[in-house]
């Protein structure tokens, strides 16, 4: 018998010619049919499908968790117990795999301290920068540090008045952690036998035992003297003690004759001005940090920001007091007006101005003192005026008028810069670091290859510098080039963010690692589309396994390797359909990507032409909001329009920042804060105003698509209509699980709950009473149908919607939800559980379910996030509905099929920051196909 030889799984070679493979075996988290995959390593791998498919529940709940799973078990019982650790995966097995780095769109914590800066971790670098090279200059006159020395300490102590009782301070310990026991004990052996802990004095054997995680400040008290003429020799060798035990630094701390408060000044002999006297610090990384209160500015806690009122809102400059410059008193009382006026009128008049006088004329400094108070405080300001106002007002109606004035505005004291007066007059090439984090991130990259140093300055650069401009290259790389490194990171959009992230993991410099990112393309104009795959590539190439969740087609068809899941969403999903290269993929006739990759099947619905006509149109003029230039756009009324661009070109600053608290204005309704403009004209044609954004539907798990849509309002109805609840006397309250009647005594309603287990991770469980349906044992005897109403929460909303078909007011809501793709969502989904773009169409759909007006004004802002070809083709098929209604929708939007579906198209650029802004062109698609200078038309 000849020999018969068995190749293993393991040894079969992989057909996109990867070396290895990660194997995974029997995945069933969520909707995942017991899959089994082989994943190439160190290549590109595209996971697609319609959404809902499970391609989420097979790369990040499946094979991220699993891979943090294996390194967290790696780590000691210790160390784990202070790592969160995402929930094990319902798998048999996974091997080969690497170590994973997910990269998704989830914002984590919403910080308003965290910038692009700091999540890039360039910041850091920065603040190493200018800590080692930077030059400080005197805040006050601007004069160039010099080092102070001991003669001249003691002459300045020396000229303090007699009497003044003062202390001199060696600082040993500045805001470190630790017990510091050792330095007690150097305090003891120098001969001092007093010292201040944390701003505390105390004998130096009564010193309470220190928090070992708290950061402390340790001074040892070197001289306690009444300041006499014949005391020199005394200032002269406790200064230069205090100096050598301090390091270069000293505290004096004073009171003068007849005062109760002490003064407090930290005197430094290495760095001080030589005409102010004013004394620095030596410089620290932490100097320059807006987290630290060493560096962070007093005013605004590093914020850059202060919550009050708005200077734009209360007055206007360009009028007179007479005219109604005074916006804040407009709507004001007499009396108010009349107590404002005696205070405000005599101030001017010492300006030269009356009250009937346009306050143009007024320069910048003057400006600044009837806003915030001159500095001798004879006059408070209109800022302080109002806000004594508004905490002493009585009135209802006037505490809302004044709440409405106010807004997060810039920081007085640090400018927006964040930081103290110390760190900010520090600078580099002539810029500091504030000025620095603020220029787009294009224009750092330029400065910094620019950037001229002396040769000893460069040497200690160099390897910060080559960090910075690594990271720097690819952000401009991915086109987000336009943002500022001090721009918030909670301002930024999901994809935004998500490139920003990515730009840290390429400056790592990380080989033979698996990362995992969710749709890295989305807000990404075509055009940057190739820079990012590029920016991908380079990532594999360097060893490491890329695997991306993703809709684009430039990705797909850039992929090593393509797996489309399906062929339905939810229980209808949860396979692999097809798998192989892209070219594989499309000659594919069961897969529904291959269909469109292949050309077989079309984004773009086959609907009838719907002219729009421009005259007759909602026209917003002179737009200047953010980088805008004076842009005039015009929306014809009854259309499908697209508002176009490549990223950061000015399309949320249109229509988020502009047109929609402008129309909001007009029609009545509250509204943020409008972007300048100098008129809007058609809003006579809109009676409704609707803005569907990706902002999620709740943040509590007890938020579902069926609580947010109202249809459980509804159908908790049709329960208290059935015999059971009337014979128990059960209304619609008993049938929700919010209320203390119905649900499970238990769980309160959850359906799960939580076990802590230390070192390993939080085991959610059903609930042991419920067996999760959150209710208790009386609601549940309650039916409909047969169905109890845990069932149908459990239910898909394509289940649901056959079973209410006969009631209007559920099935309307349903119906519509399904219109929008989102049949295979379950009805009792944790709102927590929802993407971005899942929440947004469920807005959609519950808007789509009252009644229309058929004048209504809906904006969306990138709609087809999260949906496949399949899923966009139904989305464009509801718009268009909608617009063929008479209702007007404005959709932001980079997907070239939507672009193509729109009867007008406004397209913004050339490119993003200050190069955008300008209005390309408007019209029909062809139109903007046409024009030479548009990105976007170059892909239509």
């Amino acid at each position: 018998m000849a020999d018969r030889t068995i190749q293993r799984d393991s040894e079969i070679p992989h057909p996109s010619g990867a070396e290895g493979v990660i194997r995974i075996r029997g995945a069933r988290v969520h909707n995942l049919r017991g899959v089994d995959l082989d994943l190439p390593r160190d290549r590109l791998t595209v996971i697609t499908g319609v959404s809902g498919s499970g391609k989420s529940s097979l790369a990040f709940d499946t094979l991220y968790a699993e891979g943090q799973r294996q390194y967290i078990e790696s780590l000691s019982a210790y160390a784990r117990q202070f790592l969160d650790q995402l929930q094990r995966p319902d798998v048999d097995w996974v091997d080969g795999l690497e170590p994973t780095l997910c990269i998704d769109q989830k914002r984590g914590t919403n910080n308003p301290r965290s910038t692009v800066a700091t999540v890039t971790e360039i910041y850091d670098y920065l603040r190493l920068m200018y800590a080692r090279i930077g030059v400080p200059h005197c805040y006050n006159c601007g004069t160039a540090i010099l080092q102070q020395s001991a003669d001249t300490i003691v002459e300045s102590l020396s000229q303090l008045p007699e009497s003044t009782k003062l202390m001199l301070l060696a600082p040993m310990i500045r805001g470190r952690r630790g017990k510091h026991d050792e330095v007690f004990q150097e305090i003891r052996k120098a001969g001092f036998v007093r010292v201040r802990v944390d701003g505390e004095l105390y004998p130096l054997d009564d010193v309470p035992p220190l928090a070992a995680r708290r950061n402390h400040t340790i001074e040892a008290v070197v001289d306690r003297i009444v300041v006499r003429e014949d005391l020199q020799d005394r200032f002269d060798d406790s200064v230069r003690l205090a100096l050598r035990i301090g390091e270069g630094l000293l505290v004096s701390v004073t009171q003068a004759p007849g005062e109760s408060q002490w003064q407090e000044q930290l005197i430094s002999s290495a760095y001080a001005c030589p005409d102010c006297g004013i004394s620095y610090a030596e410089l620290e990384p932490r100097t320059f940090s807006f987290n630290s209160p060493y560096g962070a500015c007093p005013k605004c806690d590093g914020m850059g920001v202060l919550d009050g009122f708005d200077p734009a809102r209360i007055i206007d400059f360009k009028r007179s007091p007479d005219d109604g410059a005074l916006l804040a008193y407009q709507d004001a009382t007499k009396a108010v007006v009349r107590k404002m006026r005696a205070v405000v009128e005599p101030y001017l008049q010492s300006l030269g101005f009356e009250w009937s006088t346009p306050l143009k004329k007024m320069k910048a400094a003057a400006r600044m003192q009837l806003l915030h108070g001159d500095e001798a405080e004879s006059f408070a300001g209109l800022m302080s005026l109002l806000d004594q106002e508004w905490q002493s007002t009585r009135s209802d109606k006037r505490a809302e008028q004044l709440e409405l004035l106010q807004a997060s505005v810039i920081c007085p004291q640090c400018h927006g810069g964040r930081l103290r007066a110390e760190a900010l007059s520090v600078t580099v090439g002539d810029t500091n670091i504030a000025q620095l984090t603020a220029m787009p991130i294009s224009d750092s990259t330029a400065w910094f290859e620019s950037l001229e140093l002396s040769a000893a300055d460069a040497v200690i650069a160099k390897p910060i510098r080559e960090e910075v401009r690594k990271r720097l290259r690819f952000l401009n790389l991915v086109g987000v080039g336009y943002l500022s490194l001090d721009r918030s990171a909670d301002t930024l959009s999901g994809g935004e963010l998500q490139r920003v992230r990515l730009a840290t993991s390429i400056g790592s410099g990380l080989v033979g690692v698996c990362y995992v990112l969710d749709e890295p393309s989305i807000g990404l104009h075509q055009r940057d589309n190739d820079r990012l795959i590029g920016a991908l590539r380079d990532l594999q190439q360097q060893g490491n396994t890329v695997l991306v969740v993703e809709h684009d087609e430039a990705m797909m068809r850039s992929a090593d390797w393509l797996i489309d899941m399906g062929p339905g969403a939810g229980q209808h999903g949860g396979r692999i359909i097809s798998q192989g290269t892209p070219e594989q993929v499309a000659a594919d006739p069961e897969s529904v990507t291959g269909g469109y990759l292949s050309g077989r099947l079309s984004g773009v619905p086959d609907l009838p032409p719907h002219e729009v006509d421009p005259k007759h149109a909602l026209v917003i003029k002179g737009a200047s909001t953010h980088n805008l230039k004076s842009v005039t756009a015009r929306f014809p009324i009854g259309g499908l329009i697209g508002v176009t661009g490549v990223s950061g070109s000015g399309k949320s600053s249109l229509i988020n920042d502009t047109l929609y608290p402008a129309v909001a204005a007009q029609l009545g309704l509250q509204a943020p804060h409008c972007g300048p403009y100098q008129s809007l004209e058609g809003t006579q044609w809109i009676d409704k105003l609707i803005r569907i954004d990706q902002a999620p539907i709740g943040r509590s798990p007890r938020s579902c698509p069926a609580t947010y849509t109202g249809a459980l309002d509804e159908i908790r109805k049709v329960y208290a209509a059935t015999r059971e609840a009337k014979q128990r006397g059960f209304t619609s309250s008993r049938f929700s699980f919010n209320a203390a009647a119905g649900q499970c005594p238990q769980c309160k309603g959850h359906g799960q709950e939580k076990i802590e287990m230390n070192f390993l991770s939080d085991l959610y469980v059903t609930c042991s009473i419920c067996g999760g349906k959150r209710y208790n044992q009386a609601t549940l005897q309650v039916r409909f149908k047969g169905q109890t109403i845990a069932d149908i929460l459990d239910m898909t909303i394509d289940e649901a919607s056959a079973l209410f078909t006969n009631i209007p007011k559920v099935d309307r809501v349903l119906q519509s939800l399904r219109d929008v793709g989102l049949g295979y969502l379950h009805l009792g989904q944790p709102s927590t559980t929802l993407s971005g773009g899942e929440a947004q169409r469920i807005k959609l759909g519950s808007e789509l379910a009252k009644t229309s007006t058929g004048s209504t004004l809906y904006l969306l802002d990138e709609p087809t996030t999260g949906l496949h070809f399949e899923d966009v083709h139904r989305l464009l098929q509801v718009l268009h509905r909608l617009a063929a209604a008479g209702n007007t929708v404005i959709v932001i939007e980079h997907n070239l099929d939507v672009a193509r579906a729109c009867d007008w198209l406004i397209d913004l650029g050339p490119e993003g920051g200050a190069a955008g802004g300008e209005l390309i062109g408007q019209g029909p698609p062809q139109t903007i196909r046409d024009l030479p200078a548009s990105h976007t038309g170059k892909f239509l």
